[in-house]
């Protein structure tokens, strides 16, 4: 076998291809894991991980160190920070094409390219990512005790996890560019009604402020342009949510109107052999156990597929 072909390449180096990655080292399947980024994803960005079972609290930097150390130790070979300039997955064989001058093959294929949240955009946001400002309510929600926080956005996600982080926070404003909200009219009446809520409409934050860590924002009024400061312990964005999925739409792979990858419960996508885990699903949750199941069972699906398609 050349040392560029695989029994299985994992396009995705966050939390299910990595975990995906263990279960076929360990199964002594030929595996190569590709990331465009850093190896852990979205996960490195995470400060504190409070939620994952069996461990008390950890980073998320530690904990993807973890699991690529894993990952690594059953065999995996890993290549990070480099562009998948193309691919080709329709036959048996499927091929990735890495910075337009090495092809690597394999008859398996798992998409594990995850997901991001929709970002503002504005000065600050990328320095204070993680350090205040946050995309997850379940994730970083209780890091706010008995703090005043600020909810961006205006849709269900927005108001319904504004309500669910007043168990924690003192105080949630939820800011709002619109003067009406995109919600379902309980998710709207149900954050009316939390006195502990406030809201500033047609309004977007113009700047986060903090040196390494978020102590406030500058916000515009969209009416009369007026730009307003406000001290805030944390930010939490819900403006949308997008599947790193680009790279795919042209591959013949199923994807839905937000471009998330469809599968059936196998995670098996509508072509033979590649299969699809985590954020880049067409789910409803997200979070890094949902991810981690993913991959185990888009492992354990590949394996199969390996064993019913011999060579």
């Amino acid at each position: 076998m050349n040392e560029k072909d695989y029994d299985v390449i994992i396009l995705g180096g966050g939390p299910a291809g990595l975990t995906a990655g263990i279960y076929l080292g360990r199964a002594k399947v030929k595996t190569l894991i590709i990331d465009s980024g850093i190896i852990g994803g979205q996960t490195v960005l995470t400060y504190e991980v409070a939620n994952y079972p069996g461990i008390e609290m950890v980073s998320g930097y530690e904990l993807s160190s973890t699991m690529q150390k894993q990952a690594l130790s059953f065999g995996c070979d890993i290549i990070s920070n480099v562009g998948i300039t193309e691919t080709d997955i329709i036959g048996e064989i499927k091929s990735v094409t890495v910075n337009n001058e090495t092809t690597y093959s394999s008859r398996s294929l798992i998409l594990a390219t995850g997901g991001k949240s929709r970002t503002l955009n504005v000065p600050g946001e990328s320095e204070l990512k993680g350090k205040g400002i946050s995309y997850c309510a379940t994730c970083d929600g209780d890091f706010f005790q008995d703090k005043e926080i600020v909810v961006v956005g205006g849709g269900n996600s927005a108001l319904e996890e504004a309500d669910s982080l007043t168990k924690y926070a003192s105080k949630v404003t939820v800011l709002h560019e619109f003067d009406e909200f995109q919600a379902m009219e309980h998710a709207i009446e149900k954050a009316k009604a939390n006195p502990k809520i406030d809201f500033i409409l047609k309004s977007h934050i113009t700047e986060f402020q903090g040196n390494g860590k978020l102590t406030g924002i500058k916000y515009k009024n969209l009416d009369n342009g007026d730009t307003n400061e406000m001290k805030v312990d944390g930010v939490f964005i819900f403006i949308g949510y997008m599947a790193n999925t680009k790279e795919l739409e042209n591959t013949h792979i199923k994807l839905n109107e937000k471009g998330e990858v469809i599968t059936d419960e196998n995670l098996s996508t509508n072509v033979p052999g590649v299969f699809a885990a985590g954020d880049n699903r067409a789910v409803k949750y997200r979070q890094i156990t949902t991810a981690v199941a993913d991959g185990t069972v888009a492992a354990l699906n590949s394996i199969e597929y390996l064993s019913t398609h011999s060579k």
